[in-house]
């Protein structure tokens, strides 16, 4: 049944133009990232770790999350307008595998974003004149930063199920990631979910700030699992919406 509901949500998403922002909005932080490597080479004389840490500074702390939580709005205003979410709530499909089947989507948006930021990354690297490839290193960064974004997933996912705005879970997401640089800088990364992408992708750092990766990985699982089961919940009591 899960597979059939990730089915009907592919199906809803076919014709919306969503893959034009998450292909044109990433292109923004590794354009800031480049310009402020070039700028300041007196200084950054780690080569591509240097560049890492200009691209990633932008694209975790302003975009990486946000872009998430534009996924997550997207696929619940399709419910939340039109009284989709009543013909939601009454077709003959557990409410689990209609939260399961978002939240899969939702996963592989942030996956989708890492892979198309490491394309970037690498283009941004050549055109600023770097020599050969990434380090395999920084590579292992994003895709753990990934890895790191399903807590948001889960999070920004329940939080535009519950809010019917469009608008104010994205700029719940854009406070999240700021406060959770902050958090992270603190040494609280582990107890704040927004940071663990941040952790996660070495956010503006050479060497790797991650030296607990059980704690790391336990964090994640706590993040994801409350939040998904909170989600579950919540559709659970939920019934029939008047207009």
């Amino acid at each position: 049944m899960l597979l059939t509901c990730i089915r009907m949500e592919q199906k809803k998403l076919r014709h919306s133009h969503l893959w034009l922002v998450f292909l044109a909005i990433p292109i923004i932080p590794a354009f800031m990232g480049g310009g402020n490597y070039l700028q300041n080479q007196g200084v950054l004389k780690a080569e591509w770790y240097s560049l890492w840490t200009q691209c990633s500074l932008f694209y975790s702390s302003f975009f990486y999350a946000p872009l998430i939580a534009l996924y997550c709005s997207y696929i619940w205003r399709l419910e939340h307008l039109n009284h989709n979410w009543n013909q939601l709530m009454t077709l003959p499909v557990p409410v689990t595998d209609v939260y399961l089947s978002k939240l899969c989507l939702a996963v592989g948006c942030t996956l989708f974003l890492q892979a198309w930021m490491w394309v970037l990354f690498v283009i941004t690297g050549k055109a600023v004149g770097l020599p050969g490839l990434p380090p395999a290193q920084i590579l292992f960064w994003l895709f753990r930063g990934g890895v790191g974004g399903m807590g948001i997933a889960a999070l920004q996912l329940t939080l535009s199920m519950i809010i019917r705005s469009f608008a104010v879970p994205i700029a719940l997401a854009l406070m999240g990631s700021v406060l959770g640089m902050l958090a992270s800088n603190g040494g609280l990364g582990f107890f704040w979910p927004y940071s663990l992408m941040t952790m996660g992708m070495n956010s503006s750092r050479t060497e790797d700030a991650v030296r607990n990766l059980a704690g790391f990985g336990l964090s994640l699982t706590v993040f994801f699992v409350f939040f998904a089961v909170l989600g579950v919940g919540y559709l659970k009591k939920t019934d029939i919406r008047s207009a």
